[in-house]
């Protein structure tokens, strides 16, 4: 049976966290009426992230590299690899409800070829908003991505949150999408806009509820400015390919 979604859970050192993440990702797919699959991507974590997947195993399908690959390869290969006719990634602090997944699959029924769930359409909806200056760093940050990548995009201007771990595709779109996605780090989500646009998707976004983690893998300095790296760098690499 092909699964109507599939749940896509990158995951790097994520030992603390991750059961905590599936026992409530599991128990709220598990009252659904449709069928599902879970997929957690170990980016090569260095604690026992994998060990603590494998307890759920056949319920969830664990992927795992040896070596750390970034966010961007965890995300791709783990769309690649799912089934369903609906393909969604969270993060797996789970910063974004489970339940929020409701509301982006009817966005997809819908008709949107590609979904993603936005902290700054209804600040209201923030539980536990970022610190001060973490909000500064991803306004400025939003305001590169506009300036480097998305000035000749129509579609994309309204986008002001890029980096939520929150996105859902068609299964085609995804397919077309991460087989053209060449970003490896945390800059793939500006990447993945970026495509989505140039190949005509349908891009909706929606309001979610959304808490800050305070142990955030992110790094404050180094993080940053390798995403910047990575979005200015991807005009230039998909420079050759007028379509999708």
């Amino acid at each position: 049976m092909v699964p109507y979604v599939s749940l896509v859970i990158p995951a790097y050192n994520e030992a603390e966290r991750i059961g905590r993440t599936l026992e409530q990702v599991l128990a709220y797919l598990q009252h659904q009426p449709y069928a599902y699959e879970v997929i957690v991507v170990d980016d090569g974590s260095q604690d026992a992230t994998a060990e603590v997947v494998a307890r759920y195993v056949p319920a969830v399908t664990l992927l795992r590299f040896q070596q750390n690959r970034g966010k961007g390869v965890a995300v791709r290969e783990g769309m690649l690899w799912a089934r369903g006719r609906y393909r969604v990634f969270t993060d797996a602090d789970l910063s974004t409800p489970i339940e929020e997944l409701e509301p982006m699959l009817g966005c997809l029924e819908s008709g949107a070829d590609m979904c993603i769930g936005s902290r700054e359409l209804d600040p209201s909806r923030l539980l536990r908003p970022q610190p001060a200056y973490r909000r500064w760093m991803g306004r400025l940050f939003r305001r590169l991505v506009q300036w480097l990548v998305f000035r000749d995009l129509p579609q994309l201007r309204e986008v002001e949150d890029s980096q939520c771990g929150f996105k859902g595709f068609r299964a085609d779109v995804a397919e077309r999408l991460f087989r053209r996605a060449r970003i490896s780090g945390f800059g793939f989500d500006v990447e993945i806009l970026y495509l989505a646009a140039r190949a005509g998707c349908r891009i909706s976004q929606f309001p979610v509820h959304w808490r800050n983690d305070p142990h955030s893998h992110v790094h404050l300095l180094r993080d940053p400015l390798r995403m910047l790296i990575e979005v200015a760098c991807i005009r230039r690499i998909h420079r050759d390919h007028s379509s999708l």
